[in-house]
């Protein structure tokens, strides 16, 4: 079914591209500017079996995206500038935002050095556990067990149920229906547990993933000293929010924040010779503030009105999901809502690039409807 919509979705990506259609509707939803959507940024892998292909682009992609973007006179600003924008309603350029989530250190490795070709900046939405080396990515857990195996076997409703692992094609048959049970679930324990059982009889190290795969504090600390680099909370476990208790979810929001803001203050080895002249510069720097917040999953069923509400309280001066949109005037009225447009590993074709920045395609999925905070 994933399979067939993205076909479908492709086929719908070109229709707009080969009849400028894209053109006509740009005027009406290309909105003020655009927030984008990526995860990971590194050199394309010939592995068949990706089922997390979508959440990865290639640097060069990346890069045509930003050359696209300078060719048209579009400002690349930072989540600041964006809710400066909207809250004072200055729209007289459009702008274009770049926004990284989980704190990958791809990042840093691939998509620093084009982002800096272009003078770009952007923001890198941190889980905590994930940069504390404890946190589950469950669902690159679930690709490395599928990969290894010929066939799981799970409980799926207390039934006992086995899926043939042994082509390609049936490692991502069975990839869609363990990922779309597990997210179905009552709330993150219950898919860690699950996801734990399933490591375990495949041999997967489900604990290393997110030290092999993310930064450790001590390198998001260095990485957030380059002047283009924004960082944001993105919860503490990468829950989701919106089947948590509101205690829980507020503690996640607030302890995250609190978190990346304690490991990122520039704490040095002072000997007592510097401590009398640094005291007062290291009394008076303020803690670097966290003010950007990324829903873990971001869509209707983790990010809801009860969420927003919350990220407001909670003094973040912006939220973002992932339900695709682009910004519009107003978006100023629902900044903890805010819609962002994927840049999605299963489209790198620059033929799209002004398809999506039109938003054409947003607004067709969206059924024309320009905002959806609701």
């Amino acid at each position: 079914m994933k399979q067939l919509r993205s076909t479908v979705i492709r086929a719908g990506l070109g229709a707009l591209y080969f009849t400028g259609a894209h053109y006509l509707l740009r005027p009406i939803f290309s909105g003020v500017g655009a927030i984008f959507m990526l995860h990971h940024v590194r050199p394309r892998r010939d592995a068949e079996f990706q089922p997390n292909r979508h959440l990865e682009v290639t640097p060069e992609f990346l890069r045509a995206m930003l050359a696209h973007l300078r060719s048209r006179g579009i400002d690349i600003v930072t989540m600041s500038e964006v809710h400066r924008r909207l809250i004072e309603r200055n729209f007289s350029r459009h702008f274009a935002c770049f926004t990284f989530d989980d704190g990958y250190r791809d990042n840093r490795d691939f998509a620093l050095p084009v982002m800096r070709e272009f003078d770009a900046p952007f923001t890198v939405y941190v889980a905590s556990d994930f940069a504390e080396g404890n946190g589950r990515l469950w669902w690159i857990a679930l690709e490395m067990a599928i990969a290894k195996a010929c066939a799981i076997e799970v409980k799926i409703g207390d039934v006992p149920t086995r899926l043939d692992t042994t082509t390609p094609a049936a490692k991502r048959a069975a990839f869609d229906r363990l990922h779309d049970w597990l997210r179905s679930l009552g709330g993150d324990h219950d898919i860690q547990r699950q996801i734990g059982v399933l490591c375990a009889r495949h041999g997967i190290d489900d604990a290393a993933i997110c030290r092999d795969l993310c930064m450790s504090w001590d390198e998001l600390k260095q990485f957030a000293q380059d002047r283009l680099v924004g960082v944001g909370a993105h919860s503490i476990t990468h829950c989701n929010l919106a089947r948590e208790r509101e205690e829980i979810a507020t503690k996640e929001m607030a302890v995250g924040r609190e978190r990346i803001e304690s490991a990122l203050q520039s704490v040095e080895s002072l000997d007592e010779d510097r401590i009398l002249r640094r005291f007062v510069t290291a009394v008076a720097a303020a803690v670097r503030p966290v003010l950007h917040l990324a829903y873990p999953y971001g869509d209707k069923i983790a990010a809801g009105r009860r969420e927003f509400a919350l990220a407001r309280a909670a003094g973040f001066k912006t939220a973002v999901t992932t339900r695709p949109g682009m910004v519009f005037p107003e978006s100023g009225l629902h900044l903890t809502a805010l819609p962002r447009v994927s840049l999605n590993g299963n489209y790198q074709d620059v033929r799209i690039l002004p398809v999506l920045t039109s938003g054409a395609a947003t607004a067709m999925w969206n059924g024309f409807r320009r905002v959806d905070a609701a």
